[in-house]
């Protein structure tokens, strides 16, 4: 049977306390498909490329549903390290789906 799991972990923030930082994840795919070359693969990603992907996913779907994307938080209420979390575990659910 043909597994393949895919993880977002090690969140990571980058250029913390400046106007311009921002956090990304490592994304790890793990498969035995034989639809890969690669049974293993590890890249990190900021949310806008997810935001990308997503796009690219609506615009081949045609009527099958893609899924949300764990949402923007302009004023989000409690810790830094808590908002990250959530997106990290909104990104899983994502990638899962």
């Amino acid at each position: 049977q043909e597994l393949t799991t895919v993880r977002v972990q090690d969140p990571r923030v980058h250029n913390e306390g400046s106007w311009n930082s921002y956090v990304d994840y490592k994304i790890f795919l793990h498969t035995n498909s034989k639809a890969f070359t690669a049974k293993t693969s590890c890249v990190r990603r900021r949310y806008r490329e997810f935001v990308w992907l997503r796009r690219q996913l609506q615009r081949n779907a045609g009527l099958v549903p893609v899924p949300e994307l764990p949402g923007k938080a302009a004023f989000f209420v409690g810790s830094t390290d808590e908002f990250i979390e959530k997106r990290r575990q909104g990104l899983q659910q994502f990638l899962e789906k």
